[in-house]
């Protein structure tokens, strides 16, 4: 059997973001993959089963078929609260986004994050094109797969595009695979959004892809707006009791999809929710997103009066976006406009991923591109006696 072909990164170049683009592009791919195995004989038959058939099939069934049930932390069973060990002083983190594409340079980004030998992996959401089984096992769980597990585990938030296929490869392939190793054993990811905490820090995952995505008609009525359904709200609320005074450790939220941007459209809806959930007890938060094809800080945004520093970290495996933003550049911290190659007339910039250091209260980030070359770092405290997150200099 030949071995399967590696997408290129010009495959990706100005993919858009309906259903029916992705879903083709998929098929296409699978087809791609069946006429290196085939001979003259079965080439006829495999175009018009997987290039027709098995195209309107997988979309009408994405489109109008049953969502995969929403799955979530009941009461009283596994909480979906993970613990960073206490084993060192220093945790560390390999957060990579809009990774999954099979491609060259996603590989380069796995294995450089994997030779950093991280603590735990994050993956921020879309699986391309459309999250099908196929593509989460040639990403994620093949022996060949170039996702940088953890020495202590992985996690993964979902985008619009696991929702392309109704959620199911992300819910019955992607997570049985994520957890922490706690001890002896491993707790499983059960729900597309988790807490990675210690004594100092909490990452909030975020599940904004589960909402990102509608039926045809409801999408033109009401466009989706990626909020927070009830169910991870309750957990929210009441596992993570955010708007407890007494709980000042620094928060860190991750989401596929930005609450602000000043390059296409976001989402706020979210922030508004978590807004809602703080009470009294709003302070500075660090929020990192995918979604956007792009590496790019922001100065300190308020979102429903939750003050948030954003980053977008899109850029772990798709062609990586520099143009300019669409309206006032001051609130841009930092922002890698440098251009890697052309594809198909196109300027494509550098992938990479980002890297965190836990240390007692503070934290480092590296921001670390294709040639694992460092393009920016910041540092952050946490004050344990106010929950006050600052930046330091």
């Amino acid at each position: 059997m030949a071995e399967k072909t590696k997408r290129e990164l010009n495959e990706y170049v100005d993919v858009g973001h309906s259903e029916l683009e992705n879903h083709l592009r998929t098929q296409n791919a699978q087809l791609q993959n069946v006429a290196d195995d085939a001979d003259a004989s079965r080439k006829l038959t495999d175009f018009l089963w997987l290039n027709i058939f098995g195209f309107a099939y997988h979309y009408l069934k994405s489109r109008f078929g049953l969502r995969h049930a929403y799955q979530y932390y009941p009461v009283g069973e596994e909480t979906g609260v993970f613990k960073m060990p206490l084993e060192n002083q220093t945790t560390q983190i390999a957060l990579l986004s809009d990774w999954a594409s099979d491609t060259p340079e996603s590989d380069r980004i796995g294995a450089i994050a994997a030779a950093h030998k991280p603590d735990f992996s994050i993956h921020l959401g879309d699986i391309y094109f459309v999250g099908a089984p196929s593509e989460v096992h040639d990403n994620f769980i093949s022996p060949k797969a170039s996702w940088p597990r953890g020495k202590w585990g992985s996690l993964a938030l979902s985008g619009n595009h696991e929702m392309y296929s109704n959620g199911d490869a992300f819910f019955k392939t992607l997570l049985p695979t994520m957890g922490v190793r706690q001890g002896d054993s491993v707790s499983t990811q059960k729900a597309g959004f988790f807490c990675l905490e210690n004594e100092y820090w909490r990452i909030i995952g975020l599940d904004t892809g589960y909402t990102s995505v509608e039926r045809p008609l409801i999408e033109i009525l009401s466009p989706p707006n990626c909020h927070l359904r009830k169910e991870q709200l309750n957990w929210l609320k009441n596992q993570l009791h955010l708007s407890n005074p007494n709980d000042r450790r620094g928060i860190i939220f991750l989401s596929h999809h930005p609450p602000f941007s000043l390059f296409r459209k976001a989402f706020p809806k979210p922030a508004q929710q978590l807004s809602q959930l703080f009470g009294d007890f709003l302070r500075p938060v660090l929020w990192m997103w995918g979604h956007e094809h792009r590496l790019v800080g922001y100065q300190e945004t308020k979102v429903a009066k939750l003050p948030i520093h954003g980053r977008c970290i899109g850029h772990g495996g798709m062609p990586v976006e520099i143009d300019a933003p669409k309206i006032d550049t001051d609130s841009i911290v930092f922002y890698d406009q440098r251009k890697r190659k052309s594809l198909r007339r196109v300027d494509v910039g550098y992938n990479g991923f980002a890297w965190l250091k836990f240390t007692n209260e503070k934290l480092d980030i590296e921001y670390r591109d294709i040639e694992d070359k460092i393009v920016v770092t910041e540092s952050w405290e946490v004050d344990i006696k106010t929950g006050i997150l600052k930046k330091v200099l």
